[in-house]
């Protein structure tokens, strides 16, 4: 892919130039806000020229900053065509971090296109599904515990958590999902502490 300028618009062209196309984030995988960014600068660009100018040098900096982040959005080489030189460059998508493979083959891939981890939201998520689990197997050996026989309990208790932990294995790699399924998780875990308080 090649990021040039055409008439003081962006375009993203197939190698030597053909079928280029105007930015847009409908027919292409970038967001608004990037297609956006890349008008801004053709204009300014198409406005500056190839003055020699300390403007013309901000202007091919911010150029190779933007093709950065086409190449990291869309996840493939883009060759920038420096406005102001003429110059084209190869800029590569980034190389993701390594994950270790414990990390890998229990949190599955990486979130897409880089997007940052919702952390708050997502451990409140985690937090209120946990307490919502607790609460409803606690209550749930407590009342077998004392209606009937305190084995009972524990056998459902069993029998619940043998049921729900392959969804939660398999929802851990479901980038929304996921933090329900570590809040669910988590809330077994120590509800088995209360039935096991509640049964003995």
């Amino acid at each position: 892919m090649e990021l040039r300028i055409r008439e003081g618009r962006a375009v993203l062209a197939g190698r030597g130039g053909d079928s280029a196309h105007e930015v847009d984030p409908h027919s292409l995988a970038i967001g608004s806000d990037l297609a956006q960014a890349l008008h801004e600068w053709a204009r300014v660009a198409s406005a500056v020229g190839s003055s020699g100018t300390e403007a013309a040098s901000v202007v091919s900096q911010r150029g190779r900053q933007l093709a950065q982040r086409v190449a990291a959005t869309m996840g493939t080489s883009v060759r920038y065509v420096d406005p102001v030189s003429g110059d084209g460059v190869i800029i590569d998508p980034p190389t993701p971090a390594p994950r270790s493979e414990l990390a890998r083959r229990l949190f599955g891939t990486p979130d897409p296109a880089g997007e940052p981890t919702p952390w708050l939201t997502g451990l409140t998520v985690s937090a209120f599904v946990a307490a919502v689990v607790v609460v409803a197997m606690l209550a749930l050996a407590n009342t077998l515990a004392r209606e009937t026989n305190g084995w009972l309990a524990l056998l459902a208790s069993a029998v619940v958590t043998a049921g729900i932990t392959p969804s939660l294995w398999l929802a851990r790699r479901v980038p929304i999902v996921r933090w329900a399924s570590f809040g669910a998780a988590a809330g077994i875990v120590i509800a088995w502490i209360g039935v096991l308080i509640v049964v003995f």
